[in-house]
């Protein structure tokens, strides 16, 4: 991940490392919806130890009474009960597992959808600067992680501490001396838990970044366009290089991971595992010395409660190592969590049921990095009356595209307002502006899914013949239907089975299923050829009627009907009015219209509709016009470039 991206995640809370006491709040807080099913875990897991903890004592009367008294009537009474505990551990256990996992999954469900939502509310600058597979990380990799973590801890802690508690007082009610003389190591054992229990929460933090490095390795390379790049560049043996390279960093960390504190930890077993047979020793030499008996009974109902308590202790220990580990988890689900919001929802949105389209710029400054960074934008001053076309011209980098991503607020300007019908777009529900304003960028995307399901994005309850209106309106439906599956044509990963003029043509019928009354098109034909450019420009026209559209172009050839055109530079307007306007002012734009022309005339030129190479780009220095007398002649009769 990129450093202003960790940056930005920790000026929203704060390092949270440095505060687990408010982070096991906040972990506590997540199950307190299903605190009733909790309950009912805790009560069968505290009845099943302490049905667990009469079983010795039942041994100590079959050796001490019923063997002995040859009473055998009690004898049978007592092994049916040694069996019916069994049955009833087994049962509870069976029931506590089936609504644990219940909780914790649903736990991790709640995790994974508020990380999806908050993504989905943040801002577009986010996305440029995390990587793709980082955030396909946090949701599959970190909430993954912790699956034992929710479905299991909660459970093994009540469990085994109620497990300890009973044994601990079974014990005391046999023999105190007995007692005091096994728990003598038991806070040596605590302290050396807690210690590797540090250990591994460092290991697993760095372990989940080198997951999340290699995911965004993954998504990156092996993506159709990874796949291209890689291939034609011939870097397929550095890609696979660079993986094998971060998997071997993997490696180690999960190594270092399972192996931290497991010696120490096994020496706990060891010593807990020798207790029994110290028990033994010292109710020998007690009674060697004269000091008070054991009867067989007593005994062995003692180091069978010592057994029963070695188990949930050391689980206890492990599972006080466990929450410590998945604290990291959390930590980066939370940073996630935490991240904060630029552009909000307003709490009491402004109605807007009947959208005329009128778009106003007033006094628009916009910087991405806030009022303290270099401004993109600078004293934006524009109206587009309802219905009318603006195209919007200038040199890459002059800002034409972050003015069309203020309207639909993908954005939010720095100072001044964007406005529709007099209502600033800050004050509308986000449903309200999408439904206004579409957007038609120049990376179309499309979903793995078929040609009908990738128009439904804009409608989901469209029908068949509402698909065909749209796709014929973008020149795109005699294509579809020659498909062998017509509609139900897979697109593929994003959409490489067509090719970009296709692409866009469904990205432009998408928009025109929507029937937006406000139309942003950003580039939106700059994959077609000069045919197809003509049929999508007069369909584009014909569905621009009565709606605002705002054209953002570097070929001329799209923009030379519109209403009023605003050529950029530096992000402050330089000139605006129609076409013929500003042929006659002789200005940028008329050396922009010269120098296109001139290019698509020479040989080589942009004869086939594809844009013009980059030193002949609008926009760009312009060259010197050549000397005239008057004012420069419009070139409509110059190929189109």
């Amino acid at each position: 991940m990129q450093r202003d991206d960790i940056d930005w995640k920790r000026r929203a809370d704060g390092d949270t490392a440095a505060q687990p006491p408010r982070q096991v709040r906040r972990i506590l807080r997540i199950f307190r919806p299903y605190r009733g099913r909790l309950g009912v875990v805790g009560l069968l897991v505290g009845a099943s130890s302490l049905v667990s903890v009469a079983s010795p004592f039942l041994l100590r009367e079959i050796l001490d009474v019923a063997i002995p008294d040859r009473r055998t009537g009690l004898l049978s009474l007592l092994a049916l009960g040694l069996i019916g505990i069994a049955v009833m551990s087994s049962v509870f256990n069976v029931l506590q597992t089936y609504l644990s996992t219940t909780v914790g999954q649903r736990v991790m469900h709640d995790l994974r959808t508020d990380v999806y939502a908050k993504l989905q509310r943040m801002p577009l600058a986010f996305f440029t600067r995390t990587r793709t597979g980082e955030v396909q990380s946090r949701i599959a990799n970190d909430i993954g992680g912790m699956q034992a973590t929710v479905t299991s801890t909660a459970t093994s802690l009540v469990s085994n501490l109620t497990g300890v508690v009973a044994a601990v007082v079974a014990m005391l009610a046999l023999d105190w001396r007995l007692t005091v003389a096994s728990l003598l190591l038991l806070p040596l054992f605590v302290w050396v838990s807690r210690r590797v229990g540090r250990e591994r929460k460092r290991i697993t933090t760095q372990r989940q970044a080198q997951m999340a490095a290699m995911s965004a390795l993954v998504t990156e390379s092996l993506s159709v366009s990874g796949i291209l790049l890689g291939r034609t560049m011939g870097r397929a043996d550095s890609l696979t290089r660079h993986f094998a390279d971060e998997s071997e960093r993997l490696v180690e960390l999960e190594v270092r991971s399972h192996m931290a504190g497991r010696w120490r930890m096994s020496t706990i077993g060891i010593v807990m595992g020798a207790i029994p047979a110290l028990l033994y020793w010292t109710a020998g030499m007690l009674v060697h010395f004269g000091g008070p008996g054991f009867s067989i009974g007593t005994l062995v109902a003692f180091v069978t409660l010592q057994q029963g308590l070695l188990r949930p202790t050391v689980s206890l220990l492990s599972t006080g190592v466990e929450m410590q580990t998945s604290l990291a988890l959390f930590q980066r689900i939370f940073e996630y969590l935490d991240l904060p919001v630029d552009i909000e929802e307003p709490a009491h949105p402004t109605g807007l049921e009947h959208v005329r389209g009128e778009v106003r710029f007033e006094h628009v400054d916009f910087a991405y990095g806030g009022e303290d960074a270099p401004a993109t934008l600078h004293g934006i001053d524009l109206t587009v009356p309802r219905g009318t076309s603006l195209a919007v011209v200038g040199a890459t980098g002059s800002g034409k595209t972050t003015l069309g991503h203020l309207v639909p607020r993908l954005y939010d300007v720095t100072r001044g307002r964007v406005t529709i019908d007099g209502v600033d777009v800050r004050d509308l529900a986000f449903d309200t502006l999408s439904r206004a304003v579409g957007v038609v960028s120049q990376e179309t995307y499309l979903f793995h899914a078929s040609v009908a399901d990738n128009l439904r994005f804009a409608k989901p309850d469209a029908t068949r013949e509402e698909l065909r209106a749209a796709t014929r309106a973008a020149q795109i439906h005699d294509h579809i239907a020659a498909l062998p599956d017509g509609y139900d044509t897979l697109v593929g990963e994003r959409g490489h089975r067509f090719s970009g003029g296709e692409k866009q043509r469904l990205a432009l019928a998408r928009t025109i299923l929507r029937d937006p009354p406000v139309l942003i098109l950003d580039e939106a034909t700059s994959a077609l050829d000069t045919r197809t450019e003509r049929d999508v420009q007069r369909a584009v026209d014909a569905l621009s009627a009565g709606r605002t559209t705002i054209t953002i172009a570097h070929r001329l050839s799209t923009v030379r009907d519109a209403d009023q055109i605003v050529v950029l530079d530096g992000g402050r307007i330089a000139e605006r009015g129609t076409h013929a306007q500003l042929l006659a002012a002789d200005g940028r734009y008329a050396a922009l219209v010269r120098r296109d022309a001139r290019v698509a005339a020479a040989p080589g030129g942009a004869q086939d509709g594809t844009e013009a190479p980059a030193t002949a780009r609008a926009g760009s220095a312009p060259a010197p016009p050549p000397a005239q007398s008057g004012p420069p002649a419009d070139p409509a009769d110059a190929p189109v470039p």
